[in-house]
């Protein structure tokens, strides 16, 4: 037990840890091997119901008999500890992770509703997309070559952030000899070591929370970097003094575009601290990528990343620092030929190679006029050629 009362974090491997409790593994094991052979993201446990999976976004129900609230709690406990049960019963709630050897991880939040143990259980997968079958633009390989530096990638929940850089993450992984620190709220990909080494602290479960993590990040002689989501100044501030200490830094940042991610940023931090911190990025900011994941019209393609990249080359980083941050989307475009391209001429590409229909480019298009002229231009060139 820790000094706060809270219990010491304890991830649970397959078998072993369970063999004081009972003689077999878990009897949850068969739910979480099911998740896996469906394929499915999400388990959900509550009473007077079957267990629910979530399969491409949708939940549905399994064949099995409803749940009771001691059904559900007698399983759970299978993977507790002593003093986590303990906790459990006081605050309502905990996190636990159970691992099956060889396979996949899963995270599991024992909570109380209604008076009754319900739980959600979300699968963490090995198997890591990489840049080709994710469909991103090949300059994602050349930033993922960097050596220092901070590297964000925006966009709303559910936009795919994650799986972008964790394919990033892989890549260095296999390219280079470091060491690779990830400080997450979940772990969302289980990586392996191969050329690099790499090691994953999730937060409730490895460590109590993002300032503890990062007090420590410095000691565990990192190389490259993943702090999760930036939501406050301070895990921010740490992302960007570990960027000016020759780190290569990646964060998610929630927020509508490239360009505007700099407000965002700026937003955590008081008026009088703004401007050392755009100094800071200036020098530190190598690129932001900010995406939407859009339904696909490709045969066996579900959904397709539409990206906004904006790298940090000297006009950019000049803008940041200067505060003109109106003109930043200008120089995106003005700049495509260098790698950066606006989230209007991702639509155009996505369109052009038929991943997506027209008419969700125009809805997701923040300038609808511009992607039909550029869709002209494509019509005109090869009426063009015809002739």
């Amino acid at each position: 037990m820790s000094e706060q009362g809270i219990p010491e974090p304890q991830p649970i491997n397959g078998g072993d840890a369970t063999k004081a409790v009972q003689a077999g593994p878990p009897r949850l094991e068969r739910f979480f091997k099911a998740l896996t052979k469906l394929g499915a993201s999400d388990l959900h446990l509550k009473p007077g119901a079957p267990a629910h999976v979530r399969t491409k976004t949708v939940i549905v129900p399994t064949q099995g008999e409803a749940l009771s609230s001691d059904d559900i709690w007698a399983m759970c406990k299978e993977l507790l500890s002593q003093a986590q049960q303990e906790y459990f019963i006081l605050h309502g709630n905990i996190d636990v992770a159970y691992e099956i050897d060889g396979g996949d991880r899963f995270r599991m939040n024992i909570f109380r509703q209604r008076g009754h143990v319900a739980a959600a259980v979300r699968r963490v997968t090995r198997k890591i997309p990489d840049f080709q079958s994710l469909n991103l633009p090949p300059i994602v390989q050349k930033i993922s070559e960097e050596h220092q530096g901070l590297v964000l990638l925006s966009g709303p929940t559910g936009s795919g952030k994650s799986t972008t850089i964790a394919s990033m993450l892989e890549y260095i992984n296999k390219t280079r000899p470091c060491h690779i620190v990830t400080i997450e709220d979940p772990i969302e990909y289980l990586y392996e070591s191969k050329k690099a080494l790499v090691s994953q602290r999730e937060i409730g479960i490895d460590v109590a929370g993002f300032d503890e993590a990062l007090k420590a990040l410095m000691r565990e002689d990192p190389d490259v970097v993943l702090i999760g989501e930036m939501r406050d100044r301070e895990t921010f501030h740490a992302a960007l003094q570990a960027s000016e200490t020759g780190h290569l830094v990646f964060g998610t940042v929630h927020a509508s575009g490239a360009p505007q991610t700099i407000g965002r940023i700026l937003e955590l931090f008081p008026t009088e601290a703004r401007e050392s911190v755009r100094q800071s990025m200036s020098f530190n900011l190598r690129a932001i990528m900010c995406q939407k994941l859009l339904p696909s019209i490709k045969s066996g393609l579900e959904r397709v990343p539409a990206v906004e990249i904006m790298l940090g080359n000297a006009i950019i980083r000049q803008m940041i620092n200067e505060g003109r941050d109106a003109e930043l989307g200008d120089a995106i475009r003005s700049h495509e030929r260098d790698g950066m391209q606006s989230f209007t001429a991702a639509l155009y590409q996505l369109i052009e190679s038929e991943f997506i229909d027209p008419k969700v480019g125009y809805d997701a298009a923040p300038n609808v006029d511009e992607l039909k002229m550029l869709l002209k231009g494509i019509s005109a060139s090869r009426a063009g050629l015809r002739r």
